[in-house]
């Protein structure tokens, strides 16, 4: 397994990676705010497909400054984490314990979860299921289960999902991936953002090196390969998220419908909701300085 870092953080960032066993895997996390804020109240930070915790390289210096400890951690199977082979290593029972185990190994006394598109799938049940203590959930253009299932039953939603059910062919969406020399994964990012200059070459490069590193490609179908296959792994009982919830959501989002918004309040009572016009799926990264104000005005100061 190739330990190397899949992103170096400028040393003016204030960003370190570290390796945190939890779960049984060993995990590449990108850590700031330790010291200084004392490490009690941790802002987790997940990222989604076919990022990396560098997604939230904008985010994680204004979290510092708001006074949170910050681990982003790399997902299962991404970059320098372990990779496990199996297709059932990623269903939501192991993604969320791997939520858990992360929880437990930072040592923190409270918890604010964030997380963005397949990590909001995680934090959504991490919350559902209640495996620890959450302060607040800060969600990224990922609908909550329950509205998630009835769109999927509409015409609107279920066109935008073809990729859910491509992704279950055997080997094809592996090789897809990795066309052009591993390139294939940077022209995504420019070819579905509303903000295409953000993912500059430099961007694209760190995004394709960590796609390339062997069975990476195969790990990230496999979070959707298992989201179908074993979609009975958790019991989610009656959906009910019971703490602050903000949802930030770029309305130009090529995947997810707009009104997968509709009725979020029927199971997460406190909630925002945040819109932005003319940001795409990649909202964290598509518009950092907005999403960065929206979080210093809704998070209290940790």
């Amino acid at each position: 397994m190739d330990r190397s870092p899949s992103w170096n953080p400028p040393a003016d960032s204030g960003i370190a990676i570290r390796w945190v066993e939890a779960n049984g895997l060993t995990f590449e996390v990108a850590e700031a705010g330790a010291e200084e804020n004392g490490g009690e109240h941790l802002a987790l930070c997940l990222h989604g497909f076919p990022e990396l915790h560098y997604s939230w390289r904008n985010q994680i210096p204004e979290l510092v400054a708001k006074g949170y400890r910050v681990w982003a951690p790399n997902m299962r199977g991404y970059g320098g984490t372990d990779r496990p082979t199996e297709v059932r290593d990623y269903a939501l029972d192991h993604l969320t314990q791997d939520v858990a185990a992360l929880i437990d190994a930072s040592g923190a006394k409270k918890v604010t979860l964030i997380a963005h598109d397949w990590g909001a799938i995680v934090a959504w049940m991490f919350a559902i299921l209640k495996l620890r203590p959450l302060e607040r959930l800060v969600i990224m253009n990922v609908p909550h289960p329950g509205p998630a299932r009835r769109e999927l039953k509409k015409w609107r939603q279920f066109k935008k999902s073809w990729y859910i059910f491509f992704f279950q062919l055997p080997g094809l969406p592996e090789k897809l991936l990795g066309r052009g020399d591993g390139k294939s994964i940077g022209r995504l990012f420019v070819k579905t953002s509303s903000k295409p200059e953000n993912f500059g070459p430099e961007v694209r490069a760190v995004y394709n090196a960590a796609a390339a590193r062997p069975g990476a490609r195969g790990a990230m179908v496999n979070y959707y390969r298992a989201l179908l296959r074993h979609r009975d792994a958790v019991d989610a009982g009656d959906l009910k998220v019971d703490l602050p919830t903000l949802v930030v959501w770029g309305e130009d989002d090529v995947a997810i419908d707009i009104h997968c918004l509709d009725g979020t309040e029927n199971w997460v009572p406190d909630l925002t909701v945040k819109r932005l016009p003319g940001v795409s799926h990649w909202v964290q990264q598509d518009a950092p300085d907005e999403v960065n104000a929206i979080l210093r005005e809704w998070l209290p100061g940790a």
